[in-house]
This record gives C-alpha cells, sequence and structure tokens, in this order.
C-alpha cells in the first residue's frame, strides 16, 4: 500500500524548505517565512517537524514485516536489517556533513549536527525502538522521552547558569552538546546548536508518533471517519501541547516537549488534509505539483544546498568587494522589479520553481533517488 497522501505532504515539506531557506536577501524576510527568533513557532518552524513525522509514517509501511506485531515470537529481526538501516542513516549522516563542510571541509571546526544528521539518528533511535518494543511499549517510551527531557532542562543546574535557564547558552542541552561536540562542531561555532544532539531525543518522538499514527492509518477503511479521526487527534496534541507550553515554551532550537506535541498535532492536521482530499475523494491534481517534489525530495534538498552554496562563493568581479553571485542576481533582477521585500520573496519562489523544474524531469524520465 503507498499513500498519495504521504508524497504530496513530503513535496509540501520539501518545497516549504526551498521557500524559507532561500530568500534574495536574509536582511528582507516576512515574519512567516522566519524562525522564531528563540521561544515560538512560526509556519517556518513547522516544516523540520513534518520531515520528521513523515519519516514515522513511511516506516511504518516500509518496516512493517519486522514489527513485534506482525512477527512471530519465537523470531528476532535479522541482524542484515539492522546493518541495512545503519548503512541508510551513515549515509544520510555523511551527506549532512558534505553540505556542513562544503567547501572548505576544515575537520577542526565542521558543524557536526544538522537537519540531515538529526533524521539520521532520530530514524536509527526510532527503528531501533519499533523493532524492539510492543505499540503500548512505544507509548510509554514517547511520554518517558517527552517528561524526561522537560525535567532535564528544567531540574538539572547547568554550571554558572543554574537550573531551568532556557537562553541559548544556558541550556542544559546547549551545555551536553558543548561537551560532547565541542562548540567548534556547533553551529556558526557558537554556544548552541539548533539540531543539537541532546535535543534529537525528543525529535525521535516526533518520528515514532508518525510511526504510531501510519501503523493506524494501515489498518483504517479510506474513508471520511479516518479523516476526522486524525483532526481529533491533532486536537488533544494541541491541548497537551498548549497547556505544557505555560510552563516549558515552544522552541524549535531546543525541541522542546511542549513544540514536539503541538508540531506533531500540526503534522496530523496537514496529514488529515491530504488524506481526505487525495484518498478519500480522489482530488489528485491539486496534489500533483508536490507529489513530483515529495518523490524526490532528498536529492532536492542535498542539491539545493549545493547550489545556494555555490551561489554565495562565486564572485561577479574581480574587486574585493564583488557580490557573490546570489546578491547580483538579487539585487540587479530581483530587487530592481519588485523592490527589497517582495524582490527577496520573489527570489524564493524563483528558486522554488527551478527546483519543481528539475523535479519534473526527473519524474517523467522515472529517476527516483533513495538511500
Amino acid at each position: 500500500m503507498r499513500l498519495q497522501a504521504l508524497d504530496v505532504f513530503r513535496g509540501i515539506a520539501i518545497a516549504s524548505m526551498i521557500l524559507v531557506n532561500n530568500p534574495g536577501s536574509w536582511d528582507f524576510v516576512y515574519p512567516l517565512l522566519n524562525h522564531a527568533e528563540w521561544n515560538g513557532c512560526t509556519p517556518t518552524d513547522l516544516v523540520f517537524p513534518f520531515f520528521l513525522f513523515i519519516v514515522g509514517v513511511a516506516m511504518a509501511f516500509s518496516l512493517l514485516k519486522y514489527t513485534k506485531e506482525y512477527r512471530s515470537p519465537e523470531t528476532t529481526v535479522p541482524e542484515s536489517i539492522y546493518w541495512r538501516i545503519a548503512k541508510r542513516c551513515g549515509i544520510l549522516f555523511l551527506l549532512g556533513l558534505l553540505l556542513n563542510g562544503f567547501p572548505t571541509y576544515n575537520l577542526a571546526q565542521i558543524r557536526i549536527m544538522g537537519v540531515l544528521q538529526r533524521i539520521s539518528v532520530a530514524y536509527f533511535l526510532a527503528a531501533i525502538a519499533i523493532f524492539n518494543l510492543s505499540k503500548k511499549g512505544l507509548w510509554i517510551l514517547s511520554a518517558a522521552i517527552l517528561v524526561g527531557y522537560w525535567i532535564a532542562l528544567q531540574y538539572i543546574p547547568v554550571p554558572s547558569y543554574g537550573a531551568g535557564n532556557l537562553t541559548p547558552e544556558g541550556n542544559f542541552a546547549a551545555y551536553i552538546d558543548r561537551i560532547l561536540l565541542g562548540q567548534n562542531h556547533l553551529w556558526k561555532g557558537g554556544v548552541y546548536d539548533p539540531e543539537g544532539l541532546f535535543s534529537t531525543f525528543p525529535a525521535v518522538v516526533t518520528v515514532l508518533a508518525g510511526y504510531l499514527t501510519g501503523n493506524w492509518i494501515r489498518k483504517q477503511p479510506i474513508r471520511t471517519y479516518t479523516s476526522i479521526s486524525l483532526i481529533v487527534f491533532a486536537i488533544s496534541c494541541f491541548v497537551v501541547g498548549y497547556l505544557w507550553a505555560e510552563i516549558f515554551p515552544l522552541n524549535k532550537s531546543l525541541w522542546t516537549s511542549s513544540f514536539t506535541t503541538v508540531t506533531v498535532g500540526w503534522s496530523l492536521l496537514l496529514l488529515a488534509f491530504c488524506y481526505e482530499t487525495l484518498e478519500v475523494r480522489g482530488w489528485t491534481k491539486w496534489g500533483f505539483p508536490f507529489k513530483v517534489m515529495g518523490l524526490n525530495a532528498l536529492f532536492i534538498f542535498v542539491a539545493s544546498g549545493f547550489v545556494a552554496r555555490l551561489l554565495n562563493l562565486i564572485k561577479i568581479g574581480n574587486s574585493p568587494e564583488a557580490p557573490s553571485a546570489k546578491t547580483w542576481l538579487y539585487e540587479t533582477v530581483f530587487q530592481s522589479i519588485f523592490g527589497p521585500m517582495n524582490g527577496s520573496l520573489a527570489f524564493a519562489i524563483a528558486t522554488l520553481l527551478f527546483w519543481w523544474v528539475i523535479s519534473y524531469f526527473m519524474y517523467r524520465q522515472g529517476w527516483f533517488v533513495k538511500v
């Protein structure tokens, strides 16, 4: 069984990621297309949780025969499956490092974690849990991680900052990352990493929530009742998450427990919309442009990342003040036509259209890049 809704959902996520990652100028970005400065949650902050949730939903189909629910009690998961998953995760992690280090690959300062690295680690840990725990066990583990993470950040003191400090430099997750990874290997060599190692633990719950959702959907008839149930689950997540946020703020960089719960709610809501329109009602035309991108999401993410970096490296002119190719394109074409703010947005939209054309060409050729 293959869910069109999942491919379209993935396409929406990758299209959104390209749009928010490629403004003409970071000085001119509409608030909805920017991350929350620290606490809070904008639409842009939902994009990465969407990806992790999608990974979990897909696992409910791809790993079905290896789970405790569907293999016989006396059998174990073949060792080859663990190695296959470890290899896949290793490739994802390496791709993330290749993006982070480009073009100098200075090992003394390369950022270790990142988007692909977090997906890699979260997928691996979630797979181990899925293979070895029952459905009830996964629920208990998820709750334990979220509560344990909250307790760690609120009650374990950080040297020089004390307990319950949720600032970028004083929070417990950043402290652990500085110890384990070293400050030179964090985001921009700073005091914390928005895709840090310790804060990946609650991100594992995002994957597990996707898995539990996908496992439930797989057993349901294709009807509106299924979509309504997803919406009810989403509302439940909103109630728990927003109430929790009163004492443990929504924060993407820390991937707080409240942020995890609320973003699972938004993921369920978008999945319900895709499921109802595509699977139940058969309205597939609107989803086709997103499906094209969703089927090659990994390739588009990696390729767009390298191209964006190249545009910033290539200089137009020989003087020391020569602008980068990106700045030249933005200022000469987009800013001159649309102005600074709208020109920055137009640049991002043009970038998105460019990668859609690449995706469509690959789709027509039957080229699907997978790990």
